[in-house]
């Protein structure tokens, strides 16, 4: 059977025009409701706006029946099935998102498209409700705004407060969700039921009173907020350092009911809520302007304001109109067909079997879905999930009356102008371009409350301790108490008296006290929840922040090796040559006789310049510094072995070189204390001990301070810090890592460091000097060489004197002076001559000797007796001039 527009027919359609005279429309509300007294005056007008502008429907009128619901969940639903009966095309609301989830089923199977302007559950949008629209937006936007505002004030965890109900939970689960993007969370959920008493609601509030956080979200309806609020004041619970973000129903109360009560007023200074954006316009200024008129016989308990919700029941109207226009255009019409499911249960007096299918239910849905079109909330148009597109708050302080401090949209996040004027630019989320204007916060104050107090429940914080058996100068326990000192328990101390507030705290040793323990598991057990937070020697590595947050480090301590070192002779006879290799020194000893080589003398001389200053700073180390050598180079000299390598027992180190390095299990050798080091270094790999010992530069420094015999071989590589650990996102955290930099920019981190650290020098002071002083023995070699040069000339000269002297002696005896005097006299003058002046005359003798000779061939032996005279005494003379 089919039925048109109510009536009855056998077989097919009978309607001879698609457009009827009337569609019917039902709609469910709350007439006594501060959305549903709003809802119900717009939606009248809106009726009668569209049925007064003929361009819309051409002809058909649109008919509106609404039914109360009396706050009644049940009577929506009745109410819903009661319209089911009487063929209606369209059903606005309901009004509450609990009751949208029932009449949801009831809309999906008689295909009748569901309209609501105020049910804002934002899992009401998921495919499993096809024929739900949402005229309004989906707190889903809501919750974004808020976990944006908590960013922006830098705050961490919120306590949620809300309606145990679909619609209040959903929205919670929402805001988790949000939140959870920025790296915030919801530390504590107070649910309350749904008619909650003052009692009721004094119990849930005294609790979230003796929680950790005061960023306090509340989400309820319109009804029952304002009762929260009330107790909250009387708790003491609005006043500084709390923060009470209210989602848009108290924005809907103060626009609809203003002026509020002065105690209510009261009660709700300082808050923070939302309200939904509608951009400016004149039809929207036009509405406005109507309101008083259409209001005017609805105030009987005080006027009437228009809120937010008022314009979207305006325009899901208009939405509807535009989509049955489009219908009747598409050839649609307006026929019923009977359920077969339904016709089963005919039999009791539900008369069930009354309700039917919407035939064109889904082009109708269709014709929804496609608007575009402007109405007073701005441009109107449906995303793929169902939801309107741009979504926009304002963000409104509550100081004397709503104040709004800015704005937020999906495309641009928080700002202080319209979200439709940034439509048209690049959307720009950068921190930096978040803004907002000043807050005034509960209690009177601009100071931007710190979010968060250590909980009034009379729990102190327990803080984790490793209860170490070496290395006590950083941390250990007090011996017969259960107190801790050392350089990390100052530090830590040090930086509780820079926060501004009181840390009750116990520190809980950890550990057996026999063993290192593993500062992994201590981390570990925060995430557990077995320790609050954890503090001592922690170094701060990849695997424990993927546990817990880290303060700033306040000593930096990176992984090195030890290893046994003996000391290197300073120097020898041959130190001089050390500072040059081999090859350096043949370089150094290039020629310069070409003309071309000499040019190059001028650049060389620059390279010479160069090459003394290195090879006097080499020189010099080499002379002063002591020398140590040991087998094992650094790490990778430990990589490419198999001897055994010592590391901390409990500490990080073993897995680290495991995992990074790849070095064997079976290589890695627990030692417990520093004694155990040493004995392990000393026996060496062959005698059951280990090559080297791999552990943090903080340890090892202390380690080394008394242990001459061991050193730090290769580079740190590594580069960590120690700092103390919080559990994920706690407030605690931020704040002891500022009192650490201060400490550190005070000098104070310094001092503690000196005071437990500090320790002398293994190498005592005479030593050192002894090593600074150059030794004879160091250029014993470079003298030896002097002195063997020197030798060897003193021999090649006096050879050359004997030689040159007999050459005298000779010409002495053939001009007849034989004498021992003559001799000698001659030898004197000899060794008085200078050596170029030698060299002249030996060359002249020469020039004269070759000339004698060619002339003895052609003369007389009388006349070569002659010059040889001559010659003689020519070189008398010469003799003589050389005295």
């Amino acid at each position: 059977m089919v039925f048109n527009n109510g009536h009855f027919s056998n077989g097919g359609s009978t309607n001879t025009s698609n457009r009827p005279e009337v569609v019917n429309i039902g709609c469910i509300l709350t007439f006594s409701s501060a959305i549903g007294k709003v809802a119900k005056v717009a939606l009248e007008a809106a009726i009668a706006d569209v049925n007064s502008d003929p361009t819309v429907l051409r002809g058909t009128e649109l008919r509106l029946k609404m039914l109360d619901t009396k706050y009644s969940g049940f009577l929506a639903i009745a109410e819903a099935l009661q319209f089911m009966e009487t063929d209606i095309v369209s059903l606005i609301g309901p009004q509450y998102s609990v009751t949208a989830h029932v009449i949801s089923h009831i809309a999906n199977e008689l295909q009748v498209p569901l309209l609501s302007f105020a049910a804002t559950d934002p899992t009401l949008s998921s495919l499993q409700y096809p024929f739900f629209v949402r005229t309004t937006l989906n707190d889903m936007y809501q919750m974004a705004a808020i976990a944006e505002i908590v960013e922006y004030f830098e705050w961490r965890e919120v306590i949620a407060i809300y309606v145990d109900d679909d619609y209040g939970r959903n929205g919670i689960a929402a805001l988790a969700d949000q939140l959870a993007k920025k790296r915030c969370q919801i530390s504590y959920k107070a649910p309350l039921k749904a008619q909650a008493s003052r009692t009721d609601i004094t119990d849930v509030l005294v609790k979230v009173a003796l929680a950790e956080s005061r960023i306090l979200v509340i989400h309820t309806t319109p009804i029952w907020g304002l009762p929260v609020l009330d107790v909250a004041q009387y708790l003491g619970m609005m006043g500084t350092g709390y923060v009470w973000i209210a989602t848009n129903w108290l924005s809907t109360i103060l626009d609809t009911d203003s002026p509020l009560p002065s105690e209510t007023m009261e009660n709700i200074q300082g808050l923070i809520t939302l309200r939904m954006y509608t951009p400016d316009s004149e039809k929207k200024r036009n509405f406005i302007s109507r309101w008083k008129n259409l209001t005017r016989n609805q105030t009987a308990n005080g006027p009437m304001g228009l809120n937010t919700y008022g314009l979207y029941a305006y325009d899901t109207v208009w939405v509807l109109a535009r989509a049955m226009d489009a219908f009747f255009d598409q050839g649609g019409n307006i026929s019923f067909s009977n359920n077969s499911r339904l016709s089963e249960l005919n039999r009791g007096s539900l008369h069930l079997d009354a309700m039917t299918v919407f035939n064109g239910g889904k082009l109708l849905r269709d014709n929804i879905l496609q608007a575009n079109l402007t109405g007073l909330t701005g441009p109107i148009r449906f995303g793929s999930d169902r939801s309107l597109l741009f979504p926009a708050y304002e963000v409104v302080n509550v100081i004397g009356t709503a104040r709004r401090i800015g704005y937020w949209s999906n495309y641009s996040g928080l700002s202080v102008v319209p979200p439709d004027t940034l439509y048209t630019k690049l959307p720009n989320r950068s921190s930096s371009n978040q803004q907002l204007y000043d807050v005034i916060w509960p209690g009177q104050t601009t100071q931007k409350p710190r979010g968060w107090v250590f909980p009034n429940n009379g729990r102190l914080l327990r803080i984790g301790v490793p209860n170490r058996v070496s290395y006590r100068e950083f941390i250990g326990i007090v011996s017969g108490t259960d107190m801790f000192k050392g350089y990390c328990i100052d530090v830590f101390n040090a930086a509780l008296t820079l926060l501004p507030y009181a840390v009750p705290h116990k520190l809980i040793p950890f550990g057996d006290g026999l063993t290192n323990p593993s500062n992994t598991e201590l981390v570990r057990l925060i995430t557990a929840g077995v320790y609050d937070a954890a503090i001592g020697d922690i170094a701060i590595i990849t695997e424990r922040t993927r546990m817990v947050d880290f303060t700033q480090p306040y000593i930096e301590s990176g992984l090195v090796v030890v290893a046994p070192v003996k000391k290197m002779m300073n120097s020898n006879a041959m130190s001089f040559l050390r500072p040059f290799s081999r090859n350096m020194w043949l370089v150094t000893g290039e020629s310069t006789i070409s003309a071309l080589g000499r040019i190059v003398l001028v650049i060389w001389l620059f390279v010479v310049l160069i090459i003394n200053s290195s090879y006097t700073a080499s020189l010099t180390s080499i002379l002063t510094v002591q020398q140590l050598s040991s087998h094992v180079k650094g790490i990778e000299t430990l990589r490419t072995t198999n001897d055994p390598i010592g590391y901390q027992w409990g500490s990080f180190t073993g897995d680290y070189l495991t995992n990074e390095f790849g070095i064997h299990e079976s290589r890695l050798i627990p030692l417990n204390s520093p004694e155990d080091y040493a004995e392990a270094l000393r026996k060496g790999p062959k005698n059951g001990g280990v090559a080297a010992v791999v552990d943090q530069r903080a340890y090892i420094e202390l380690f080394l301070s008394t242990r001459c015999e061991f050193s730090i071989v290769g580079h740190e590589f590594t580069k960590n810090g120690w700092g103390f650990a919080f559990p994920r996102d706690s407030p605690l955290a931020v704040d002891m890592s500022t009192a650490i930099l201060k400490l550190s920019e005070d000098g104070e981190l310094q001092r503690i460091h000196d005071k437990w650290l500090m320790r002398s020098a293994c190498i005592s002071q005479g030593a050192k000097l002894e090593t600074d002083r150059l030794q004879l023995r160091s250029f014993s070699g470079l003298f030896l060489a002097c002195g063997l040069t020197c030798l060897l000339a003193l021999f090649v000269y006096f050879a050359l004197m004997i030689r040159i002297c007999r050459h005298y002696t000779e010409e002495s005896e053939s001009i007849g002076s034989s004498s021992r005097s003559a001799r000698l006299q001659t030898f004197l003058k000899f060794v008085d001559e200078k050596e170029e002046e030698t060299k002249k005359r030996s060359k002249r003798r020469q020039l004269e000797w070759a000339s004698s000779r060619s002339l003895g061939c052609k003369e007389l032996p009388s006349t070569s007796n002659s010059s040889r005279v001559e010659l003689s005494t020519n070189r008398s003379v010469s003799l003589g001039s050389g005295v």
